[in-house]
């Protein structure tokens, strides 16, 4: 029905699939490490520090660009993996010539406004549902499924507590997306560029970070139990085919 992801070091929500309630979790791994740390912040910090320092929307814009661009090759002279890099050098693209096209320094932020309330509106439409948006995608990470998608459903629904702290993650989700419009899109609209960048910087990185550490304190456990409970499951039905066979 399932088939396993290989085991490999992920981040993001790939991390709280590997979640373990005895095992220690490092947020820094989880977000990147610190390199991606770095690469995640410091394009919109180039772009708020030199729109404010310049007040030219066109040299902010070359000098921010050149920037992105400037990661993607590093990685690629040092071998590394470029896929985040790459995904980063999209979004900031889009953001770049949103803001070059309109010839609003503010336009550069309005990508990240469509991005929080398409993700607030699915995972409130997922919770009225009872098919908890983050409990979906950390599911599909952990468990692969290659057939019989209702039972896969089925199976993680069923359990209650892992079910219940999935819907606690995802309202925790759901309301920091809330939260970045309710106090960035005022600051939008009053054209409050320097404000809006310092607080899209702070409610960027620092609370993503934060949404994965706490929920990862209310998943891991309710989680590790569940892997538990069906690999017993999976062991008592090995041994009675076994004995099937046996006979």
């Amino acid at each position: 029905m399932k088939e396993p992801r290989a085991s490999r070091k992920r981040t993001g929500l790939a991390a709280l699939a590997d979640a373990e309630g005895e095992d220690e979790f490092s947020v820094i791994e989880a977000i990147g490490g610190l390199r991606g740390v770095v690469e995640s912040m410091l394009p919109g910090l180039v772009f708020v520090v030199m729109f404010i320092v310049t007040s030219n929307l066109q040299l902010t814009v070359i000098v921010s660009a050149a920037l992105a661009g400037v990661q993607v090759l590093a990685r690629l002279a040092q071998r590394q993996s470029i896929v985040g890099a790459l995904s980063g050098l999209v979004a900031v693209a889009i953001c770049l010539v949103w803001a070059w096209k309109s010839h609003e320094a503010r336009n550069y932020y309005t990508f990240g406004f469509i991005s929080n309330a398409v993700y607030f509106v699915l995972l409130s439409v997922s919770m009225l549902a009872r098919v908890p948006g983050i409990g979906l995608m950390v599911e599909f990470l952990r468990t692969l499924p290659t057939e019989r998608l209702g039972a896969w459903l089925a199976d993680w629904r069923g359990d209650r507590a892992l079910l219940k702290a999935y819907m606690i993650v995802t309202g925790l989700w759901t309301a920091l997306f809330a939260l970045r419009l309710a106090v960035q899109v005022p600051l939008y609209l009053t054209n409050n560029v320097a404000a809006l960048g310092i607080a899209r910087l702070i409610m960027g990185i620092p609370f993503w970070a934060l949404a994965i550490w706490v929920s990862y304190l209310i998943i891991a456990t309710p989680l590790a139990r569940h892997k538990r409970a069906g690999e017993r499951t999976e062991d008592e039905h090995t041994e009675e085919q076994a004995g099937e066979q046996a006979a």
